[in-house]
């Protein structure tokens, strides 16, 4: 006889980001398994969020109750559900047979029914039933504008309540704005900073907080450097075509303390996503022991003005 060792290709690294979407939109990705063996392979699929001891598994406490490094401890697997009971993400087909030196294709669906940055869940396709051949972290946002920010450090928690509430709603139309705090965390200690101030409904605007931890290394010729990446969504919930606008206020402070910005402007059409790059290097005059906190507004213009107030953090670090 001769013995074979089954083995077989993913199209896939080990994150599938299936990026922004409306909530009630579908968006759909594929995966191809290739089988590089010589002989059949028969494979099934299984998502983390199904599995059969996940319910035990939620009753420990979270891990950003428990970590004292807060903003290096994203291990949730599991990440937000769906409220109507239907699974985020889906995956079809879920068993079959994939022949010799041929591929199979697996479509994921994702399907959010609301608003969170924070859908996640983990695809494995076993071999024989008991052989790991593949692990992908799934990756998902939903956001009821059309339009997203992402970078810098995380200011909240992965995790939502089971609670559905309405901030604007609790306020009775009154004009006095709402404001959620969340802990920053960082090497100098949790600094409470806000991340959302939600306005009336009529107002259309809301101010959120980003924070840019930006380490230069001690002696280095090149400049700390960190990213905001400001993007417009394609779907089609979207009737209006209009086109999204952002700039992010640099000011006098930010140069003062060393900051400089590149491609801080600009208009996006549906489906385009910008970067804004920011660079650091200490000044002359800096005092290492009190390092630069500045602040900046970035304004995101669409169907409504969203304004982030970016905090841009810097420090001197000795070299590895």
């Amino acid at each position: 006889g001769h013995g074979v060792v089954p083995s077989s290709e993913c199209s896939v690294g080990e994150v599938l980001d299936m990026g922004h979407t409306l909530p009630g939109d579908t968006v759909t990705a594929t995966v191809k398994i290739k089988n590089t063996s010589k002989l059949a392979l028969p494979f099934s699929v299984q998502l983390e969020s199904l599995s059969p001891t996940r319910d035990r598994d939620g009753q420990k406490i979270p891990s950003f109750l428990t970590s004292s490094h807060l903003h290096h401890q994203r291990t949730e697997i599991v990440g937000t559900q769906n409220y109507n009971g239907f699974s985020v993400f889906s995956v079809s087909p879920t068993e079959g047979k994939i022949k010799a030196e041929t591929s199979q294709d697996l479509v994921v669906t994702f399907s959010p029914d609301h608003e969170s940055l924070y859908y996640s869940d983990r695809l494995k396709v076993l071999l024989f039933g008991k052989l790991t051949a593949h692990e992908i972290q799934l990756k998902g946002a939903a956001r009821e504008h059309p339009m997203f920010v992402e970078g810098g450090e995380p200011l909240d928690v992965p995790v939502e309540s089971l609670a559905v509430t309405s901030a604007v709603a609790q306020q009775e139309g009154g004009k006095v704005p709402l404001f959620v705090l969340g802990w920053g965390g960082s090497r100098h200690g949790n600094v409470p900073l806000p991340l959302k101030t939600v306005f009336p409904e009529s107002e259309k605007i809301s101010i959120m907080s980003l924070l840019l931890l930006l380490e230069y290394v001690e002696g280095s010729a090149e400049p700390a450097r960190a990213e905001i990446t400001v993007g417009a969504m394609q779907s089609p919930l979207l009737a209006a075509k209009k086109a999204l606008e952002f700039s992010l206020a640099g000011g006098a402070e930010l140069q003062r303390a060393g900051f400089a910005l590149d491609g801080a402007h600009g208009a996006l059409e549906r489906g385009q996503r910008q970067r804004i790059g920011v660079s650091w290097l200490p000044p002359a005059d800096l005092q290492t022991s009190d390092p630069p906190l500045v602040s900046a507004l970035l304004t995101v213009k669409s169907d409504i003005t969203e304004t982030y107030r970016v905090l841009f953090m810097a420090r001197v670090v000795s070299a590895p």
